[in-house]
């Protein structure tokens, strides 16, 4: 018996130039405490409890968020755990590109959502980077 390879969940990547060093960006983005300031999808405040980061005022409730660990790729993958419990796992990549660099999202749809829900998802992705590049470049 054949079984049919489920499909790959469909994906964006979302991305802006930011005219600042990769490694700039890189530290100040890493940082989980910086969150509030540039990613409002997460909340607007998130605290160190044990070893863990936790956003309360997240519009999806009260969320975990793990990050991966300090590297020199510009790696700023994250997972986050929904008070459901699911975990939602982020690519997040910041990619030196001459003076400056790109910040790339890749927004995942997860099973069950709909075309205008994934677009919101994605709306929101672009403002977060959008006001990462202008918290950065004022910097």
């Amino acid at each position: 018996m054949e079984t049919t390879p489920s499909p790959a969940p469909a994906s964006r990547h979302i991305s802006t130039r930011i005219d600042r060093p990769a490694k700039t960006v890189y530290d100040y983005a890493s940082a989980p405490s910086h969150l509030p300031e540039w990613a409002h999808g997460l909340g607007n405040s998130i605290e160190k409890v044990g070893e863990r980061w936790i956003a309360d005022s997240s519009p999806l409730g009260r969320v975990v968020v793990a990050f991966a660990p300090e590297n020199e790729f510009g790696v700023l993958d994250h997972e986050v755990t929904l008070p459901s419990g699911e975990t939602v796992y982020n690519p997040l990549r910041v990619i030196a590109d001459g003076a400056g660099c790109e910040v790339v999202f890749t927004l995942r749809r997860r099973p069950g959502v709909s075309d205008e829900e994934f677009q919101s998802d994605a709306d929101a992705v672009s403002a977060d980077l959008a006001t990462l590049k202008q918290v950065v470049e004022q910097a």
